[in-house]
């Protein structure tokens, strides 16, 4: 339920906002494709904002009316576009500009300097960094997160949903062989005082962990996955779970040379989810 304070500020900023006249001509000049738009403010520098759409005019004229935008459209003086061919294009593109650039006004889908998992190795879960590890390719890797709070509030909604043991999960500490309190109201099955088995326990940590799991790249190298358009057809280059730039052609994907950016969450989830579809061809370039 929103507060007081928040309201007030919501209220402050309708009473000034005035719909950005000096952008007017701008919007109608971008395309009704899907693509990427980055708002621009007037001394030429680092972008204000970037955002993606299937509708790049629609979406940045939604901007201009959105009155908690407010200040980011009083200080924008341009806004540019690139099209792509489709919404796996443009996530892609968007994902990797806003880790590049750093907009003042964006908030998701910023780089990381560590990303974090779950790590099941013999019953044993800890979490693990990119500091140490290869997330992209580190084996019995479960989830990925921005923190190691986040990491282990994961793990113990897991916990929870499961009746798993918090001690036995690292997320409390406890006396060998005592029974945790959970286990007294009936949310652990008593693996921490022996009257689950702790094999059973860790095969039911494992099924529950399952759905997690941080999946391995499918295939051999690099590969260009087509997306067609109704405007253009582009190929976008992924290896590893990480995204090397798009070509017009599959002849210029092979020829790619951009440095791939470092492994991410956003990344991977946004390629998992397009290989998931189904929809859209995969040539391998290896």
């Amino acid at each position: 339920m929103p507060t007081s304070a928040s309201t007030a500020r919501r209220a402050s900023r309708a009473a000034t906002y005035l719909y950005p006249e000096h952008l007017r001509d701008v919007v109608q000049q971008l395309p009704r494709t899907p693509g990427v738009y980055v708002f621009h403010g007037q001394d030429g520098g680092l972008p204000l904002y970037i955002g993606k759409s299937i509708n790049i005019r629609g979406r940045v004229m939604d901007h201009l009316r959105t009155t908690e935008e407010a200040d980011l459209l009083r200080q924008t003086r341009h806004v540019t576009a690139i099209p792509t061919a489709g919404d796996f294009g443009a996530r892609l593109l968007e994902a990797h500009l806003i880790k590049r650039d750093l907009p003042l006004y964006n908030r998701l889908l910023r780089r990381l300097r560590r990303q974090f998992s779950l790590r099941l190795y013999r019953g044993t879960v800890s979490v693990v960094h990119s500091g140490d590890h290869d997330l992209a390719t580190a084996p019995m890797l479960h989830g990925l997160y921005s923190s190691e709070r986040a990491a282990k509030e994961s793990l113990r909604r897991l916990a929870d949903d499961h009746r798993l043991c918090y001690a036995l999960l690292g997320l409390e500490r406890l006396p060998a062989g005592r029974a945790c309190f959970r286990s007294m109201l009936g949310q652990c099955l008593g693996a921490c005082s022996g009257r689950e088995p702790l094999d059973a326990h860790e095969q039911r940590l494992r099924g529950a962990l399952e759905r997690l799991e941080v999946s391995a790249w499918p295939y051999g190298g690099k590969v260009a996955v087509e997306e067609r358009g109704e405007t253009m057809t582009q190929f976008h280059v992924v290896e590893g779970w990480r995204y090397h730039g798009s070509a017009p052609s599959l002849a210029k994907a092979k020829r790619l040379r951009a440095e791939p950016g470092e492994f991410d969450r956003d990344t991977y989830r946004i390629i998992k989810q397009g290989f998931e579809g189904a929809t859209m061809a995969i040539h391998p370039l290896a």
